[in-house]
């Protein structure tokens, strides 16, 4: 994906995180970027497909544990998902309250590796959303939002103190990222 301003938003309330995995999926593969970008309309039906596999009893053939999709898409779905391509595992790691500093400048090392990222937010008190980071500006990270169907820029001070730019979804919760990163 060539570029990451992907102009479409998440096809319902509930498919944030299937959103980004799509968008993570035509960032790290041509051909899959070609398929979608040919025929734009195709989107949603493709987000609600990933968002059904990866929330079901199996993902592509696997067994996986089962989750409403009324309640979105699991970050250990989302890490089992990117799994599958090459580079090896994947896993959830909590944005620890001390230690964002640490989380944020391994998210500019992925980023600027062209490595997109899944990123969990939300409020002081739960997980709510899944905004995906794609890149850096500078000492800034362009994180794609899916509610927004655009991409937005991450300070490292908006980021520490918990002052995301996606609306009330503001503190970081989870971060999506290859195993050896995300502990």
């Amino acid at each position: 994906m060539s570029d990451p301003r992907w102009p479409h938003r998440q096809p319902d309330q509930r498919s944030c995180g299937a959103a980004c995995l799509v968008v993570a999926t035509m960032l790290t593969d041509a051909s899959y970027d070609a398929r979608l970008r040919a025929d734009p309309g195709s989107w949603p039906a493709e987000v609600l497909r990933v968002h059904r596999e990866v929330t079901g009893l199996r993902d592509h053939g696997a067994a996986a544990l089962p989750w409403p999709r009324l309640l979105g898409t699991p970050p250990w779905a989302v890490a089992r998902r990117l799994s599958r391509r090459p580079g090896g595992r994947w896993r959830t790691g909590l944005v620890r309250l001390g230690a964002r500093s640490g989380a944020f400048a391994s998210l500019l090392v992925l980023a600027g590796l062209d490595v997109p990222v899944p990123l969990y937010v939300g409020s002081t008190l739960l997980p709510r959303h899944v905004v995906l980071v794609v890149g850096v500006r500078g000492e800034d990270l362009l994180v794609w939002d899916p509610a927004r169907g655009a991409t937005m820029r991450v300070t490292r001070e908006t980021f520490e103190t918990g002052r995301l730019p996606f609306g009330r979804w503001r503190t970081p919760w989870f971060v999506v990222a290859p195993a050896a990163v995300a502990g």
